[in-house]
């Protein structure tokens, strides 16, 4: 059975609404947030997985670092390569999977952003994932991690919901399974005549699951967080920020 994240025309159909503009503005900031959590300075090397379209690589070698950008979407590759050259930067870019790409001790951090984790229906694909960053980072390099928590969702949890951009309607309808560890989305898109569906899924994760299984693969969890800005995750958080490191 393909996994939704596989579909390349899935990806395509959702891009406009995931990395809309503002999320490009935002870029820059989030990129300072994840250097500050991560102690990262000029020269150091980061793994960006995934990657997508390359909004945070491209901001961070601009700071100087030495960036290997990951994604399985080809797409989204050639647009991270476009704005890495635009912006007068390189960035190395690969095509793999998240479960699968790992190179031994050679970041000094590695970051996860965007709700960038649990597309995987076994969780043993969860722990495979985490078990790369962990592998490819140095001895004392920091994984940040940045989610929807369990914990935030549940305070603004809609059912339902639709949005526009560029004259394209999409509702948005959520299912969350009883023990709030999955959810289910289904998207509809609607311009003019045209029609189009997609779902997709993600496994929720809460702060102590969350530490919990990046305990299991090795990580130290240093930090549990509502914000990249460093908030405190309680009931005012917006997300869950999670900064972890590799033992030396």
């Amino acid at each position: 059975m393909a996994e939704w994240f596989d579909d390349d025309a899935l990806w395509a159909d959702i891009e406009p609404f995931i990395f809309a503009e503002k999320m490009y503005q935002n870029a820059p900031l989030e990129a300072e947030q994840a250097i500050a959590l991560a102690g990262l300075k000029p020269s150091d090397r980061v793994l960006d997985l995934p990657c997508g379209p390359g909004r945070h690589a491209v901001e961070l070698a601009k700071r100087g670092m030495s960036v290997t950008g990951v994604d399985r979407t080809a797409a989204f590759l050639r647009r991270a390569r476009d704005r890495a050259a635009s912006a007068g930067v390189a960035v190395e870019l690969v095509q793999a999977d998240m479960r699968e790409f790992t190179r031994p001790g050679e970041f000094d951090a590695v970051l996860n952003l965007y709700t960038s984790f649990g597309y995987f229906r076994d969780p043993a694909d969860d722990r495979r994932a985490a078990r790369a960053m962990h592998d490819s980072l140095k001895p004392g390099g920091r994984l940040v991690m940045d989610l929807m928590g369990r914990e935030v969702l549940a305070r603004q949890f809609r059912q339902r919901d639709w949005r526009e951009h560029e004259g394209t309607i999409l509702l948005e309808e959520r299912t969350l399974a009883p023990d709030w560890t999955w959810i289910d989305n289904r998207w509809l898109m609607l311009k003019g005549d045209q029609r189009r569906e997609v779902s997709f899924w993600l496994r929720l994760y809460g702060a102590a699951d969350l530490s919990a299984l990046l305990h299991q693969v090795g990580f130290v969890v240093e930090r549990v967080l509502g914000s990249l800005a460093g908030a405190a995750y309680d009931a005012t958080a917006t997300r869950l920020v999670v900064v972890a490191s590799r033992p030396t």
